[in-house]
């Protein structure tokens, strides 16, 4: 049995995580991730790779510590997408971009022939993408964007960080708005849409490939096996969903910070109306066809740090199965989807005055309910969009482990939720696929006995919320040119 060091850049925090091949995971350390604001712009965030980089080996240094007789075989790593650390001629990693960071919003008009950049890419053209964050750090702060030689996925700096190499892997490339889908390449077309150097950008790679053997220093530190390597990894969401088992002609869910509403194609997708995203999966190996109700389960865990510090989730849990009506609807999820918008503005929804009759428990509930509708919403339209006819859906991710959730995203879709062991650490576990692939060792298998399926069930609660959330929800964030009620 070999043993892998594994690691998942998150956008709230960043994990280390020593995983056998058999999928045991044997240690965990995490540190938060720190950003700070950049004033030259309205909406603008960084973080200083510097820091991260130095958070990260204390943790691989403390797993090493706590578990002295593993030997790592290999290293490999999943990132947040929509994500760049930038790299400068002396190769010192000096300036880090998050999927936070909106600081090319003001320069959007400036972009042309925006259908065909989206047929091209798969994105529409928006500040979410790393080729508008690039366009705008040209604009405003042109002396860092004059210091760049290569830009790099956070996965990609993990593996640079060990081995010292640039690769960049396609399910990253392609959310940086520059990476054509049919061409799986770099393209000189949608560079040039952005003003973008086309040589800032490194060779491509595929996940599951060997990048090179660990550096000398590391290897040594971390007393790892002489001929460890580093296996490329890929973009969080397709590495969840390794540990899904999908397959093409499926549809998952993964729930995290946000929650990606997928179908896995092995042809490109192009919808002339803009209602999805087009991914490409790990290793360009087929398609993703994406929704996504933006912020989801970062909103629910801020909510319960703010109204129930003191009360488990298992806690949360039994009083929600006590609930047999609700006083409140709540409203954060982000993104309408479909309609290519953002909703600017959230809240809980109750009646005046203040109900005698509620108390936490009920807005945390809504606030759960608000992320199974949001969630919903997508589902049932993408699988409208693709005919989707099975009668289930995959699904992984820490969001599921509320069973509440996941019995409501059943009842509201009528389709089986299915989950297989091991889902709620999906990335770290999708991993642990890739790189027992590449070295040849026996792949996860979960016991179809284990698999955990919520089935539909009639549940008039969850249906009367979700009418009333979407009343609600739109009278907040009405569409365009219609006027809010006072």
């Amino acid at each position: 049995m070999e043993h892998y060091l594994l690691i998942d850049l998150g956008t709230g925090s960043t994990r280390a995580a020593l995983v056998s091949s058999a999928g045991e995971i044997v240690g965990i350390r995490s540190f938060m991730n720190r950003y700070y604001r950049d004033g030259a712009y309205p909406d603008a965030q960084f973080f200083i790779p510097e820091e991260w980089e130095a958070e990260l080996k204390r943790c691989c240094l403390a797993l090493h510590a706590e578990h002295p007789d593993i030997r790592v075989r290999c290293v490999s790593a999943a990132g947040a997408r929509q994500s760049i650390v930038l790299l400068d001629g002396d190769g010192k990693a000096f300036y880090g971009l998050p999927n936070i960071d909106n600081r090319g919003r003001e320069f959007m008009g400036e972009i042309g022939n925006t259908e065909h950049i989206y047929e091209r890419s798969g994105k529409w053209v928006t500040e979410d993408f790393c080729a508008a964050k690039l366009l705008g750090l040209r604009k405003r702060r042109p002396e860092l964007y004059g210091r760049i030689r290569t830009v790099l996925s956070l996965s990609g700096y993990i593996a640079w960080i060990f081995t010292g190499k640039a690769v960049f892997e396609p399910s990253q490339a392609c959310e940086t708005q520059l990476y054509d889908l049919e061409t799986k390449d770099w393209s000189d077309e949608l560079c040039m849409a952005y003003g973008i150097d086309r040589g800032l950008l490194p060779s491509l790679s595929m996940a599951g490939e060997s990048v090179g053997a660990i550096s000398p220093d590391l290897r040594e530190d971390l007393e790892m096996e002489e001929d460890a390597c580093f296996i490329i990894g890929g973009a969080d969401t397709q590495c969840g969903l390794l540990q899904t088992g999908i397959q093409p002609g499926e549809i998952a869910v993964v729930s995290g910070t946000t929650t990606p509403i997928t179908a896995l194609v092995d042809h490109k997708f192009y919808d002339p109306r803009q209602r999805v995203w087009t991914d490409a999966n790990l290793g360009a190996d087929g398609y993703l066809i994406e929704m996504n109700p933006g912020v989801t389960g970062l909103n629910y865990q801020r909510i319960k740090d703010v109204l129930c510090p003191d009360l488990s989730y298992e806690e949360l849990e039994r009083a929600y199965a006590a609930k047999r009506d609700f006083t409140a609807t709540a409203s954060f999820s982000s993104l309408l989807f479909y309609e290519k918008r953002s909703l600017r503005q959230g809240g809980f929804f109750l009646r005046s005055p203040w109900p005698d009759d509620m108390d936490r428990i009920d807005l945390m509930w809504a606030a759960l309910a608000d992320t199974a509708c949001a969630t919903y919403e997508q589902l049932w339209r993408l699988c409208e969009l693709c005919g989707y006819q099975k009668g289930y859906v995959l699904a992984c991710g820490g969001g599921f482990r509320s069973g509440t959730l996941c019995q409501m995203l059943a009842d509201l879709s009528g389709l089986e939720l299915r989950l297989r062991p091991g889902f709620e650490q999906a990335t770290l576990l999708g991993l642990t696929v890739l790189c027992s692939r590449a070295l040849g060792q026996p792949e996860l298998h979960g016991e179809a006995g284990a698999v955990r399926r919520y089935k539909p069930r009639r549940n008039d609660l969850i249906r009367r919320y979700h009418k009333r959330w979407s009343e609600n929800r739109m009278a907040l964030n009405p569409p365009a040119g219609i006027q809010k009620n006072e």
